[in-house]
């Protein structure tokens, strides 16, 4: 596109004397390759008819070989078919082992923070959008240049230390503890905290009141409450480690609240001291942000001194300042923080902050209700443990390859690239629905669909060795359409780091595995002539690249056999 874009220019310079930006577009295959509406932008400025600008153009354009028709559409579209031949030649000297990739961030740092769950609780599905869309960002910011750090933000700090406490010593036991680990550290946590609402409803606060003493004893450095929290915090992390293997995801750093709630309580203070922060009659402290059009002030530390998000994320984007100095600061937070981190970003700008911060935002994980309604995954219905879930596609998995001998882990890998293409179905701000038969299915959107696409190109290849044959007279035409789609994905790739929209290239990637099934329609490959074989066998080989590169970015891995 760039080259030809370059031509068009060309002939605007000579043509009209102009430095034009030209930009091309894919339209439907029945007007062309390639369009552009160039003339129609060019209209007012050469007060001419976008119709005659668009006739001078095509008429010098059709002095070079490459093309094998262009035709002028409507008012002045201008819109280009090109020999297939041509394409194959660009394609192979634009082509790399690294095709696709690009240096746009080359330079800059970029620090990306994913799943970032809640230690208080197992590993649930409301973190499986957080990981998927972060660990995506993650690998299209490494693909476009840019040197990436990664950071799992965990809650590991504040109430649920207390309520983990109260809830084990009211509720729990060491036997049950021992035996359940982190759930049974879950089922205590949501039924203290039932247990906590009841209490306030009847006026009461004997258990919120241990809640705050045990929080107070820990930040005191209390012996008893330090051996607590050690305990618990191991148990949970050695949870969230094991999902997120099964995950397939994982980060540089796991710098949690904790980490930086003392670094927080000391930053508010400068705040104070500065007049950025000012104090409450009841001690607790806020910044205002009214020149940022908030008339909610953003509250950063509790009347009775205790830290809050708002006080540890003061330190993080104080300390990744310090210590990374990054570009730019990605955080995948479900979309029921917008609001929390447009506070956030103002209160950085008022302290200065240069860098790029950014919350990489996304809607729920519905699920069908049985009147065919839609609503949020919860507990009160369907999975919402993140290892059920994962157990579950595993089964499912097992059922599409029937009684086949496919290794437990091309299942795996089938289960797993269900589910987390599943996520990337549409713009990720949009809610997603969760339907086993649909995210499962070998035909239409879905990561089986797909990975059978890549299982399919591998084992033609793997069967039938490219020959060192002469196909320089070979003409392309069976393959146009296919070389076409080869050609787009390094702009693919662009465009969603740019917009950091993974699901881009999920779209793409189903585009493809259609175009590639439309060739096997009508084309021959193993049988095929000598010089037909090699040829083809060639542009299979790259899309066998495309689909590796493309699922990688999404943390997709390709069985070896479906």
């Amino acid at each position: 596109m760039d080259t030809i874009s370059q031509l068009i220019r060309t002939v605007l310079a000579d043509q009209f004397g102009l430095d034009q930006s030209v930009e091309l577009s894919r339209p439907d295959s029945q007007f062309g390759d390639y369009s552009t509406n160039v003339a129609l932008q060019l209209a007012k400025p050469l007060q001419k008819n976008p119709r005659e600008i668009a006739e001078v153009v095509a008429s010098k354009l059709r002095e070079n070989p490459i093309f094998s028709a262009i035709t002028i559409a409507g008012p002045g579209f201008i819109n280009l078919r090109l020999h297939a031949a041509y394409i194959a030649d660009e394609l192979n000297h634009a082509w790399s082992q690294t095709y696709g990739e690009n240096t746009d961030g080359a330079g800059k740092t970029v620090i990306v923070e994913y799943p970032s769950p809640n230690m208080a609780k197992p590993y649930s599905v409301g973190h499986l959008r957080p990981g998927n869309q972060g660990w995506a960002v993650k690998r299209l910011m490494e693909a476009t240049g840019w040197h990436v750090i990664t950071d799992n933000h965990l809650g590991d700090y504040g109430a649920p230390f207390g309520i983990w406490v109260v809830g084990f010593l009211e509720f729990s036991s060491e036997a049950a503890l021992e035996k359940d680990g982190v759930y049974e550290l879950g089922r205590v946590y949501i039924q203290t905290k039932k247990a906590l609402k009841e209490e306030k409803e009847r006026g009461e606060s004997v258990l919120a009141d241990e809640v705050q003493a045990w929080l107070l004893k820990l930040e005191q450095g209390d012996h008893q409450a330090k051996a607590y929290s050690e305990r618990f915090n191991a148990l949970s992390l050695a949870h969230i480690h094991a999902v997120m293997a099964r995950l397939h995801i994982s980060t540089d750093y796991e710098l949690g609240e904790a980490f930086f709630a003392p670094r927080g309580k000391a930053a508010v203070q400068t705040l104070l001291t500065s007049g950025i922060a000012t104090q409450n009659a009841d001690g607790s402290i806020i910044v205002p942000l009214d020149e940022y059009g908030f008339d909610v002030p953003l509250l950063v530390q509790k009347s009775n001194g205790a830290a809050l998000y708002a006080t540890t994320d003061l330190a993080t984007i104080l300390y990744r300042e310090e210590t990374w100095h990054p570009d730019r600061v990605i955080y995948a937070v479900g979309s029921e923080q917008q609001f929390y981190f447009s506070q956030l970003f103002a209160m950085a700008k008022k302290l200065g902050i240069q860098t790029e911060l950014y919350h990489l935002w996304f809607g729920f994980i519905d699920q069908l209700n049985e009147d065919g309604t839609r609503e949020k995954m919860s507990s009160r219905r369907g999975v919402v443990l993140m290892e059920e879930l994962l157990d579950q596609a595993d089964a499912k998995a097992r059922e599409i390859v029937g009684g086949r001998d496919i290794s437990d882990d091309d299942i795996k890998k089938v289960a797993l690239g269900a589910i987390k293409f599943s996520d990337f179905a549409a713009d990720r701000r949009t809610n997603i629905l969760f339907d086993w038969n649909s995210i499962f299915a070998l035909t239409g959107f879905s990561g089986p669909y797909i990975q059978y696409a890549a299982v399919r190109v591998n084992k033609i290849l793997h069967d039938n060795e490219v020959a060192q044959t002469d196909i320089s007279a070979y003409a392309y035409e069976t393959e146009k359409s296919l070389l076409l789609k080869l050609t787009d994905y390094p702009d693919v790739v662009r465009l969603a780091a740019r917009e950091l929209e993974p699901h881009k290239v999920a779209t793409y990637l189903y585009e493809l595995a259609r175009e590639l099934n439309r060739y096997y329609e009508t084309t021959r490959v193993s049988d095929a002539e000598p010089i037909e074989k090699a040829a083809r066998l060639q542009v299979l080989e790259k899309v066998r690249h495309i689909f590796g590169h493309g699922l990688s970015l999404l943390g997709i891995e390709i069985p070896s056999q479906m």
